[in-house]
């Protein structure tokens, strides 16, 4: 299954914030990467100068939720109760990301796509999307029936058009959900056909008998599915899960509709890929919040073309990383509507 190539950034308006760029009042290349954002957030935009990103429900994050079957096997240093225990968290505006997003201006939403728990309590619309109870164990069974991977995909494309229809010009993806670091390396192992070896890392922190074992589980996986990789969202069905699913759902209607994406962790990054792989140009939307220690995301940052905004060394997840990144962004776009030019300071 293969979508059409999804239209490039506006390239006269990329063209035009360069010249801009480069007349601006500082020394040639003194804003750097900064300078580099801001032309491509012109491009992106359709606008020059581009937009400041810091007007009420511009920026906006959805964090997809959901427990994965591999984690009942040795994979993770924290058991999958974690995963409804922080999601009530988030939706108590008490997570890690929930304090990021306060301090930045953006908008936060959690969806259940498919924790393997009732979550009573939690507001109706947090669980209204779920697919399923937690997703299968891919190292012996498919994640999701064909069913549940077009319901996954839908609902992504059905909260990426949600945020934009209330004014969300920039989207961030966030995960969460015990476990999952183990299908994003699978897909970005499948992906770009490697073995597990180069991809696994070490997610919530196991140690190395938890690494070792958590490599054999992902290249168990690559080995279940070896004949079904050139197909991406095959793939995707067979080793991802419910709330990866809606994330690649997310991003490909985002990149569809012109609206760019800033990148989180692994999980995001793994998602982005496997959506560039069944929609070429989709990358083209997308800008890196921040390199994880996976390697699996670093890898697939390097096949997208992507260089991320921060390294900090963060693993938290939840979109924590994007967030983060929010600030440069809208010093990027500042920078290139606020300088003036060479030509109006000297005499």
């Amino acid at each position: 299954m293969r979508h059409p190539r999804v239209a490039a950034p506006d390239d006269a308006t990329r063209a035009a914030a360069q010249e801009r760029l480069e007349a601006l009042a500082v020394p040639a290349g003194a804003l750097g990467r900064l300078g580099d954002l801001a032309v491509r957030l012109a491009a992106l935009t359709g606008e020059l100068p581009p937009p400041a990103l810091d007007g009420p429900g511009e920026v906006r994050l959805v964090v997809f939720a959901g427990d994965h079957g591999v984690a009942a096997h040795g994979v993770s240093a924290y058991p999958a109760a974690v995963t409804p225990a922080m999601v009530r968290t988030l939706v108590a505006g008490r997570a890690g990301v929930c304090a990021l997003a306060a301090a930045h201006g953006v908008s936060v939403r959690v969806l259940d796509l498919g924790v393997d728990d009732d979550l009573a309590g939690v507001p109706a619309d947090v669980t209204a999307s779920r697919v399923r109870r937690g997703s299968g164990a891919v190292h012996l069974e498919d994640a999701l029936d064909e069913a549940e991977l077009r319901r996954a995909l839908e609902v992504g494309r059905e909260a990426a058009g949600v945020e934009i229809a209330a004014g969300g010009r920039l989207l961030l993806s966030g995960d969460l959900g015990i476990g999952n670091t183990t299908p994003a390396a699978a897909l970005v192992a499948a992906v770009l056909g490697l073995p597990a070896t180069e991809v696994v890392g070490r997610g919530t922190g196991v140690e190395d008998d938890g690494l070792r074992h958590k490599t054999e589980v992902v290249q168990q996986a690559l080995d279940r599915t070896r004949d079904r990789h050139d197909d991406a969202l095959d793939t995707l069905r067979a080793l991802g899960s419910a709330d990866l699913a809606a994330t690649v759902g997310y991003l490909l209607a985002a990149a569809e509709r012109g609206v760019p994406v800033l990148l989180d962790g692994l999980m995001s990054v793994a998602c982005a890929l496997v959506a560039d792989a069944a929609a070429p140009g989709s990358a083209d939307w997308f800008v890196g919040g921040h390199r994880s220690t996976e390697p699996a995301q670093s890898l697939a940052l390097a096949k997208l073309g992507v260089d991320p905004l921060l390294d900090l060394g963060l693993r938290l997840g939840e979109g924590s990383g994007a967030v983060a990144a929010v600030p440069l962004v809208r010093s990027a776009a500042a920078l290139l509507r606020d300088v003036a030019l060479l030509s109006e300071v000297l005499p």
